[in-house]
Order: C-alpha cells, then sequence, then structure tokens
C-alpha cells in the first residue's frame, strides 16, 4: 500500500498536510478491530459514506482500504460458511428461490427420483449435477460429493474376506 504522505504529495499537497489529514480521519474515526454487530454497522456506514464521495483524499482513499480490511475480517469470523453437503445446498438452493420438489422432477427425471434425493436415499450423479448447475445457474461441484459415501447395507457383507 503506497505511503499516504507521498500519495498525497503527488496530489499538490505537502506530506505533514497528508499526514495531518489522515491523522484527523484517524481519530475521528477510531478504526479498531471490529468485534460487535454495532461496531460492524459504525464502520459499513464509514465506508458506504467514503465510497460515495466523488472526490476523494488520498487519506480518505486509505482510510477506507483500512476500513474494508477490519470489515472483511469481521465478515470472516462472523459468518463463516461450513462446507455444505451436496443435499444441504440443494435444499438451500430450492428454499431461497421458493421452489418444491415437483419442479426439479424435470431436472431429475422423475418424482421417484426427486424423493429419494431429497430425502437423502440416493446420492446425485454427475448428469443430475450438471442439469442443477444449469437450473440453479452455479458450478455442478456445488453437487457433487467429494467424501466417500459408505455402500448400502444390502452391500457390505458381499465382498469382506472371510
Amino acid at each position: 500500500m503506497p505511503n499516504i504522505a507521498e500519495e498525497t504529495a503527488r496530489y499538490g499537497r505537502s506530506r505533514a498536510a497528508a499526514k495531518t489529514q489522515y491523522a484527523l480521519l484517524l481519530t475521528g474515526f477510531s478504526p479498531v478491530a471490529i468485534e460487535t454487530a454495532a461496531e460492524h454497522v459504525r464502520a459499513l456506514k464509514a465506508a458506504a459514506a467514503l465510497m460515495n464521495k466523488e472526490n476523494r483524499s488520498p487519506a480518505e482513499t486509505s482510510l477506507l482500504k483500512l476500513l474494508a480490511v477490519l470489515i472483511e475480517d469481521y465478515e470472516q469470523k462472523r459468518y463463516a460458511l461450513e462446507d455444505a453437503s451436496p443435499l444441504e445446498a440443494l435444499k438451500e438452493l430450492m428454499r431461497a428461490r421458493d421452489m418444491q420438489p415437483k419442479d426439479l422432477w424435470p431436472v431429475f427425471g422423475s418424482k421417484g427420483i426427486t424423493s429419494e434425493v431429497l430425502n437423502g436415499k440416493r446420492g446425485i450423479s454427475k448428469e443430475i449435477a450438471r442439469r442443477l448447475g444449469e437450473t440453479f445457474h452455479v458450478s455442478p461441484t456445488v453437487f457433487i460429493s467429494l467424501q466417500p459415501t459408505e455402500p448400502p447395507v444390502s452391500a457390505r457383507g458381499r465382498n469382506q474376506c472371510r
């Protein structure tokens, strides 16, 4: 990140003036690590005000960058998403779009297969993952499990050495 004093000097202002402006901005906002929802809202409002400003000074741009780092850090800690299973992802995408199982019958090819997948009795094939990806405008990999699945109960005992 460029030095704020050097950046301001390029615009015809003195380094001392740049440092003073940045110090005043920091004093006015007092940025600290965001730990509460109230601090998060305060930082978002300050960042929005700076983003909407037409002729931001280099000092204001530096403060905006600092706020972005603080906001991103808080949001990654607070709203970290866990990896969802393909079925969880499918159900969440359906919920977000207010879809019912019958809306996916054309994708799965039948009511029965749709029901089996949504009830966790059947996995999602690569071809169905591709169709779901097209339907929901997401990568098909969202619907493909990387975890090895346990074989059905009926197949467990067949290939075991005795």
